[in-house]
């Protein structure tokens, strides 16, 4: 058996506050698998946890900002040149992509991360993720999405444009195929009641 190089479990209160996050709530669990480049653009609420093999990638003007009670599970890539928002109680399911930016492939330029930048045109937009929204595992939000409070989206969707508000959606592209409950409002007031 081959031993990982890294303790498993999670990065350790101390260990989260060394790395420099642009501002860091508590109870905040970051997989030591996990991938976060630019910390110094990342913002971490309250109650939030990062699983195994994530990557946050903010651009070197972007930024990344976790609300509270915001999972992302494992295996999910955020990548965001603009901004990238995650408002409180929404999440990611496992192997869901977040692209804050592409390269035109229309054919009039060149493409790809290798390429100098004056030969290529990137179309960079912010992305939302409203409260309570949840994605669903293998989904791929492109950029300039933003994802109604409420929305709940099957696997493998994907996500281009503005979803209303409580609404459920499948598909490529994502279509709204129902209204989403919205007592989850009534025991999210329940939860916060309690802890505060």
């Amino acid at each position: 058996m081959i031993e990982s190089p890294e303790p498993p479990g999670y990065l350790t209160d101390e260990e989260l506050q060394a790395r420099g996050f642009a501002s860091l709530g508590t109870n905040v669990r970051i997989s030591r698998r996990a991938r976060v480049y630019r910390p110094e653009r990342i913002s971490l609420g309250n109650n939030v946890r990062v699983d195994d093999f994530v990557t946050l990638t903010p651009g070197p003007e972007g930024a990344i900002r976790i609300g509270n009670y915001v999972h992302i599970a494992a295996y999910s890539m955020v990548e965001s040149p603009g901004t990238v928002t995650f408002e409180d109680f929404s999440g990611l399911a496992a192997r869901v992509t977040i692209y804050g930016a592409s390269d035109d492939y229309g054919g009039d330029n060149l493409t790809n991360p290798c390429v100098p930048f004056e030969e290529r045109v990137i179309h960079t937009s912010d992305v939302r993720l409203g409260r309570h929204a949840v994605i669903g595992t293998g989904s791929v939000i492109l950029p300039g999405s933003d994802i109604g409070d409420g929305c709940a989206v099957g696997s493998m969707a994907l996500i281009k444009g503005v979803l209303p508000p409580f609404g459920i959606y499948i598909g490529i592209p994502a279509k709204r195929i129902k209204e989403r409950s919205r007592k989850l409002l009534e025991r999210e007031a329940a939860l916060l009641e309690r802890t505060t």
